[in-house]
């Protein structure tokens, strides 16, 4: 009987003996792995993960010792001295099992490398030598199971894998270390199949409330086309579809067939804000049934949402490791996830595999990060069983950024047709125009729409027409407070209401909403056709009109990316009749990827993974920390809103647990950046719990109903009576 544990329940009544973990690990992960070919890799990553815990001092610690025990290096020690370099590629998974996946390194005193952690013997993490009397890891390793995507990005292609695998190996230690201290989840069980997702498909469809009109009837062609074209092999596939074409619901009915025609097994559904993403799985939802679609964002909360416990319970564990038929989740949780070095976000890596990805809106992946992105994208495709969408409206030149034996593939046939079909709007430009000009104009519509480029202009705009029952909208107002706006401002439009609305350009992405005049401050041409698909969406006009203007006002500047953009979006207009053509959209974003050069790669993230890749030395941690959509220098403040956010603010102060309270709280956050949090400090407005979370104090007023939050000492300009 063997005589070496894993580990023990808090109370030491049970106890799990260390071999029957290190198989049952090793399962799994050969499992995982060999979904990408690599089954012997991830069964040598499970039974060698642990074997460190032979030693007597962890041993010891599952007793009740204080001693501390190293027991990740001696199965990345063993994996080296047995594979070789095929062997440093398990290191990397082993090593980092628990604390990520380390930089590479040279020097063997630098704590915190896989080389540091190569070097240590058993004077530093104790005798494990006897894990070779219990287990059997005379297993030969063949070469790598993947190709380059490109000659010059072998580093990359290598690394991309050596990610894969440790997906493979830390989510099959979770579940085996999950089913010893809970027993077996059904809830982990995923029972829907591709083939039930189509019925469901079909069935929708099947009882439709079809009305004719031109728009309807354009919409049909497209569904159509995407269906006949799901049989095509699988590959990165373009869907160029005008805003209002519905390529919502077209999309993912080409995802599904081609999952059914290619015997895949997942749709993940990759959207670029939050802000949108609750309206897609909504529909997604009342078609495909609540427990086969997981929302995975930031702002979701399944107890709030979700009536159904079971179901409840099988999403919260979905969102761990993606098991799940249907994932819609955004931007940067996808892409953040393909960099990341840490367990908790890679553990779901290994179910993108064999899967149909579609980018919604894929002009909006950052330019800064665009080049990883793409060859990310091309990796999943070329290697690990993937289709990718790319799904716009306004479809970037992506193709130039490339790998040679990487190519897209149209699915629509005649997308020129198309956009003259689906022209419903026109675009005039105002030349430059003060905020009172701006505002006359805005009040001599019974519903108009104004998007701005800053939140301080917003404010300042929206004050002079606020007399007017205007609509104030920005993130400087939390989730629930947005939502709760946005519903009234759509019954005001249904109901034929006035309806004026000042808003950031949040309302751009996505947001389901139709007026019959748009004004814009100059901006990209992306930016511009999103705004347009506010206006005149149903067709119901002739023509609706959006009305591009530049501002004296000095709280509209613009810096950076956004600066550049708006330059170019304005050369397009003066040069191109009608700046929102195929031709005109096709010049703006070569005008934008040949300015931005190599900064398409600002971070040099891929140099992370080539400077060294002769000895596989790749830097892990580095381009995690570095891979940021979303720079870190924000703050979340919670905001009391209503009676929910003041009982989960009560929960976060009195629980031991937070999570499940951080989870609702979310919905009530504004983000503001460094200067704006020392200012609301300064002035006593929020508390700071636990040291580390930002609450709005619940007397306080500088959070409205009609603007959000107020950042004291911030002059948004004083009301002019229109």
């Amino acid at each position: 009987m063997s005589k070496y544990y894993a580990r023990t329940t808090e109370d030491y009544k049970e106890w799990q003996y260390l071999k029957d973990h290190l198989y049952n690990t090793a399962e799994i992960a050969k499992r995982n792995a060999a979904k990408f070919n690599a089954a012997d890799f991830g069964y040598l990553l499970g039974m060698l993960h642990d074997i460190g815990k032979y030693s007597e001092e962890f041993q010891s610690r599952l007793r009740g010792s204080k001693i501390q025990a190293d027991h990740s290096s001696a199965g990345a020690i063993e994996a080296v001295k047995n594979y070789g370099n095929l062997g440093k590629i398990l290191a990397y998974c082993i090593a980092g099992h628990h604390s990520g996946l380390l930089n590479s390194g040279n020097i063997a005193s630098i704590e915190g490398t896989l080389f540091n952690r190569l070097q240590k013997g058993y004077e530093q993490i104790g005798d494990y030598s006897a894990f070779k009397s219990e287990i059997n890891i005379d297993i030969k390793l063949s070469n790598l199971p993947i190709v380059p995507v490109s000659e010059e990005r072998v580093g990359f292609t290598v690394s991309f894998f050596i990610r894969m695998l440790y997906s493979s190996l830390v989510d099959a230690d979770f579940l085996e270390t999950e089913e010893f201290m809970k027993g077996y989840q059904e809830a982990r069980e995923n029972d829907a199949k591709i083939e039930d997702l189509l019925e469901l498909l079909n069935k929708f469809y099947d009882n439709f409330e079809y009305i004719d009109s031109k728009i309807n009837r354009l919409r049909n062609e497209i569904l159509q086309m995407c269906i006949d074209k799901s049989t095509s092999e699988k590959g990165i596939f373009s869907l160029a579809v005008p805003t209002g074409g519905g390529k919502t619901y077209s999309s993912m009915a080409f995802a599904i067939n081609h999952a059914k025609t290619h015997g895949l097994e997942r749709i993940i559904y990759v959207i670029p804000y939050t802000s949108i993403i609750e309206q897609n799985a909504k529909s997604f939802k009342r078609v495909l049934g609540d427990k086969n679609v997981l929302e995975h964002h930031s702002s979701f909360d399944s107890e709030s949402e979700i009536e159904d416990y079971k179901i409840r319970q099988k999403l919260e564990y979905a969102s761990e490791n993606w098991n799940v038929p249907i994932v819609v989740t955004t931007n940067v949780q996808f892409f953040e996830s393909l960099f990341a070095n840490r367990s908790s976000k890679c553990r779901k890596l290994h179910n993108i595999v064999n899967s149909v990805v579609i980018f919604d809106e894929a002009q909006m992946i950052p330019t800064d990060y665009l080049k990883p992105s793409i060859l990310a994208i091309c990796e999943l495709v070329k290697n690990y069983n993937v289709t990718a969408v790319l799904c716009t409206a306004t479809q970037p030149p992506v193709e130039k950024l490339l790998p040679n034996n990487c190519s897209i593939k149209e699915i629509i046939d005649n997308p020129e047709y198309l956009y003259e079909e689906f022209k419903k709007v026109k675009l005039k430009d105002l030349g430059v125009i003060d905020d009172y000009s701006l505002c006359e104009k805005i009040a001599s519509n019974k519903q108009a729409l104004c998007i701005l480029n800053t939140r301080k202009h917003v404010r300042e705009v929206f004050g002079k027409v606020k007399h007017l029952g205007a609509f104030h909208l920005s993130t400087f107002m939390c989730p629930v407070h947005r939502s709760k706006t946005i519903a009234k401002m759509k019954e005001r439009l249904e109901n034929n209401e006035k309806c004026l609305v000042v808003s950031t350009q949040l309302i751009e992405a996505g947001v389901d909403i139709d007026f019959p005049v748009v004004f814009r401050s100059m901006a990209g041409l992306d930016s511009l056709v999103q705004s347009a698909g506010r206006c005149n969406r149903e067709g119901v006009l002739k023509e609706g009109y959006l009305q591009v203007f530049k501002t004296k006002s000095e709280h509209a500047k613009l810096r950076g990316h956004l600066e550049q953009t708006s330059k170019f979006g304005e050369i397009i207009i003066n040069e191109f009749e009608d700046p929102f053509s195929l031709t005109a959209m096709k010049k703006y974003f070569e005008l934008l990827y040949d300015i931005k050069g190599s900064s398409l790669d600002k971070k040099s993230i891929l140099d992370y993974f080539e400077k060294g890749r002769s000895n596989l030395d790749f830097e892990f941690d580095s381009a995690a920390k570095e891979f940021k959509f979303i720079e870190s220098n924000t703050h979340p403040i919670i905001i009391p809103y209503d009676s929910e956010a003041k009982r989960a603010i009560k929960e976060l102060i009195f629980n031991t647990y937070p999570s499940k309270a951080l989870r609702k709280l979310q919905l009530y956050t504004v983000t503001v950046y460094e200067n704006e949090l020392k200012k609301l400090l300064d002035s006593g407005e929020i508390d700071v719990l636990k040291d580390q979370y930002y609450v709005l104090k619940e007397d306080s007023d500088i959070y409205s109903e009609e603007v959000g939050l107020c950042i004291p000492e911030v002059d948004y300009g004083k009301a002019i009576v229109i």
